[in-house]
């Protein structure tokens, strides 16, 4: 490291006599990482709003339409691991960017479509690929560069971005939707997304390397590692050694559980599950939006608890009280919003994305460097579960006429999961709590 670097490093690190010290450079990226992950929330707010509408415009089965979506999550998700890897070897401006101007052209192509296949193409391929560039991969991977204290409060924060997003923008989409169709929505998704392109390009860092800086607490200055080779090969090779331990599949089976009980659940069906009880789409997404807010308090508590309890038993927790809550929700579905389902959606949200967190941090306890790659490959169990249940939902309500069994077997998953979370081993000497303090290694 140069005298110049180690200059530049003491200045943002030690306040001169006399003046007030400098925030760190880390919380501007991460603010930037928030702001960027909000404006790509749109595609994810989209998905339960258009399948009543694609399906009385062009008598397409909700399974077929469950399909396009199943793609587009099951993408999501194995994207992620290769994303995270392309990011080491391209930087995360460049992987970023590109993958926002995908989304923008999956959704914008959809205004023309006329054939099951092209919303296969365009919502399930394209929007897919583009928004598994941007899943939790690209949080973990700011967090693990820019921090080495406080790990699982902005894990927490950054994991809220996204619940930010879909409470921006659902009510807006669903207005969109009810007065001037689906067209117009997907429109509106595709400049979101462009719109954010130039704000990551300007202000987006790399690595604390890249303004001469440590990492937010770390003891000594951390030089940019040289772009990885061969991105594809090392993620593979990450996932090869990783299904070797017990920890992993434990890790990929709760996540699994978690896609399949949010993401393919209640994004992609409450909607139409509550507009089958006669409310209002309007209504219906409103209270979706609901669960955003309370998912943000909700998952900033939980990296905040991460960094002071034993994140396997912060898992057993959330997933064991969000099965009880999935029991009770098609008791409480009706044509008006009434006291027990406002208790629901608050309890429901405060659990929504709450395991991510803990998640994290026990891949980074697992699995040192390679960690955020690992999360990639978890995060990819949890969208195929989504994936899943987002086109099983679909089909059980083509058969069954209603959604009552979905929510059941999601409740039982759930319980599953709370026991798999208990099962995962601790390595030796890391007490709980511990680990977002400690500074564990950085992603190479």
């Amino acid at each position: 490291m140069t005298q110049t670097t180690e200059a530049a490093a003491a200045v943002e690190e030690t306040p001169s006599a006399g003046k007030t010290r400098r925030i760190h450079r880390a919380w501007f990226v991460a603010a930037v990482t928030f702001v960027t992950i909000i404006g790509a929330a749109a595609f994810r707010s989209l998905p339960g709003l258009l399948i009543d509408p694609l399906h009385q415009e062009f008598g397409w089965s909700r399974g077929t339409i469950g399909a396009a979506v199943s793609i587009n999550l099951a993408l999501y998700g194995l994207t992620a691991p290769f994303a995270a890897a392309l990011m080491d070897r391209f930087g995360i401006r460049k992987v970023v960017a590109v993958a926002l101007t995908v989304i923008a052209l999956g959704s914008g192509l959809t205004v023309g479509m006329n054939s099951a296949w092209q919303l296969l193409l365009c919502w399930g391929l394209l929007v897919g690929l583009g928004s598994g560039s941007m899943a939790l991969a690209f949080a973990a991977t700011v967090t693990n560069r820019w921090f080495t204290e406080r790990r699982g409060l902005v894990t927490g924060i950054l994991t809220a971005a996204s619940a930010s997003g879909q409470l921006i923008f659902l009510p807006v989409l669903s207005w969109i939707v009810e007065h001037h169709s689906w067209r117009p929505a997907a429109v509106t998704v595709a400049l979101a997304a462009l719109a954010v392109v130039p704000f990551v390009w300007l202000l987006l860092r790399d690595h604390p390397a890249d303004v001469g800086v440590k990492p937010y607490g770390a003891q000594e200055f951390v030089a940019k590692p040289l772009p990885a080779q061969g991105a594809a090969r090392r993620t593979v090779r990450v996932l090869a050694s990783a299904v070797r331990t017990g920890p992993f599949w434990l890790l990929a089976g709760t996540f699994a559980i978690c896609g399949a009980s949010t993401n393919g659940l209640i994004q992609t069906h409450f909607v139409p599950a509550a507009h089958d009880h006669g409310m209002p789409v309007t209504a219906a997404a409103s209270l979706l939006a609901v669960i955003g807010v309370f998912d943000v308090v909700g998952t900033i508590a939980s990296g905040w608890f991460t960094d002071r309890f034993e994140p396997r038993r912060l898992l057993a927790v959330y997933y064991a009280l969000r099965g009880i809550s999935l029991l009770f929700l098609p008791m409480l579905l009706a044509p008006s919003v009434h006291p027990p389902m406002l208790f629901f959606i608050v309890f429901y949200g405060l659990d929504w994305v709450a395991t991510v967190p803990p998640t994290v941090a026990l891949c980074r306890e697992h699995y040192g460097d390679d960690s955020a790659i690992v999360f990639g490959w978890v995060l990819a169990s949890h969208q195929v579960g989504a994936a899943l249940v987002a086109f099983l939902g679909g089909v059980a309500r083509d058969v069954f006429g209603s959604y009552d069994m979905v929510w059941y077997a999601s409740g039982a998953l759930c319980a599953a999961a709370a026991l798999m979370a208990l099962v995962i081993r601790r390595r030796p000497g890391r007490p709980a709590g511990e680990l977002a303090e400690m500074g564990t290694p950085l992603p190479a």
